[in-house]
């Protein structure tokens, strides 16, 4: 995977600028989407296509969260505007990987004890069905 097209790139955009016409609430719907690309865009190339692989994935698990950023990471908020999900790129501390974070307002809990950060070194079918099934069950 070579990160978002062209055409992607033009369809979200776009998109940022529809909502910034529908006025205050849609302007601060498309700030934090166009913060969040350009946090995206200013990562190293394989943090760059990993966290856009991790964007489209949440964007269509959880189209109710709304992208940001988040201490300079890309983010997810619900409708209260606390943060659901982020991705850490592994270039920002230097790390060996990045890591896919959930914060308290994920519904993840399970018993005493469960994860709530998940390392991801590398993008796969795999990967993407399984950050599809957190994403998912973090908003249930």
């Amino acid at each position: 995977m070579d990160g978002f097209s062209a055409q992607e790139r033009a369809a979200m955009k776009q998109r940022a600028e529809e909502l910034r016409a529908e006025g205050k609430k849609g302007a601060k719907k498309a700030d934090g989407l166009q913060q969040l690309l350009d946090a995206i865009a200013g990562m190293d190339p394989d943090d760059r296509e990993l966290a856009e692989r991790v964007h489209v994935t949440v964007s269509a698990a959880a189209p109710q969260l709304l992208p940001k950023t988040w201490y300079g990471f890309p983010a997810y908020t619900n409708a209260d505007g606390k943060v659901v999900v982020f991705f850490q790129h592994a270039g920002k501390f230097k790390y060996r990987y990045s890591t896919l974070g959930f914060q308290e307002h994920a519904h993840l809990d399970d018993g005493d004890m469960w994860p709530t950060s998940y390392a991801l070194a590398a993008w796969s079918p795999e990967v993407e069905k399984r950050i599809t099934e957190l994403v998912r069950a973090a908003i249930a």
